[in-house]
């Protein structure tokens, strides 16, 4: 019996799909894919007579009844998302619906939209001396976030952090950020669709950043970026000093 794909999409770029995502994409009978997140132009991957649904008009059981349906048929079934399937990507549901009818799967991760975003800004998240981890995290809004998981306690480590799913409180995020320990100064970016042809970004600190938003007219559909590793202030790793050795350089 064939069984079910998971494939991550790229941020945006149809190209920035893995090799094989796209070979999964391009060999598949039946694909269901985000239509509200992933970019319609990776459909053009998909072979002829492809039997093509897009899971925004969707709810949870015509998800799993469309895979259930093309597996007994014997089809490649592709559930297509966005890269960050992993993260904020609603996966866990569809594979204990597939559990429970003894479907099986696999997934084939793609290029999440936080990396997307770095690379549109030509950052890194970890800069020596400056910040050495990275949250990963969202605001509450529909769906709830766990008190201990709020902006402000994150905050408190002045690391590293991308938002998801929040720039439309922006000004919310902004002084939660402030509240749990950030100072004013803190610079902060947020990127509109990273990687896709109408991509935008926007740079200040925690207290010009909301407005900036507003002007662009960025509503949905991006990241929120802050720490001081979007600063002026870097420091040289150790790997490539001349008078650092490690196994590779004696």
């Amino acid at each position: 019996m064939n069984k079910v794909h998971f494939v991550g999409a790229g941020p945006g770029d149809k190209e920035l799909i893995t090799l094989k995502g796209y070979k999964l994409l391009s060999d598949a009978d039946v694909v269901i894919y985000a239509g509200s997140l992933v970019n319609p132009a990776l459909l053009e991957y998909c072979k002829e007579g492809c039997e093509i649904h897009n899971s925004a008009h969707m709810d949870l059981q015509e998800i799993i009844d469309v895979m259930e349906k093309g597996i007994r048929e014997d089809k490649s079934v592709v559930r297509l998302q966005t890269g960050d399937f992993s993260i904020y990507g609603s996966i866990r549901e569809q594979v204990e619906d597939l559990n429970k009818l003894g479907i099986d799967y696999d997934c084939t991760p793609g290029v999440s939209s936080f990396l997307g975003a770095a690379s549109a800004l030509g950052v890194e998240y970890t800069v020596p001396e400056i910040s050495q981890s990275v949250v990963i995290t969202r605001m509450e809004g529909r769906t709830p976030v766990p008190s201990k998981e709020s902006i402000e306690s994150f905050a408190q480590h002045q690391t590293s952090m991308v938002i998801f799913l929040s720039v439309q409180e922006i000004e919310k995020v902004v002084e939660r950020l402030i509240e749990g320990g950030y100072p004013e100064t803190t610079p902060i970016a947020v990127v509109y669709k990273a990687t896709w042809p109408e991509e935008k970004s926007v740079r200040g600190t925690l207290l010009d950043i909301a407005e900036k938003v507003k002007e662009n007219n960025i509503t949905k559909t991006a990241l929120i970026m802050v720490g001081e590793f979007l600063g002026e202030n870097y420091n040289n790793s150790k790997l490539y000093d001349k008078d650092f050795k490690h196994e590779y350089r004696f």
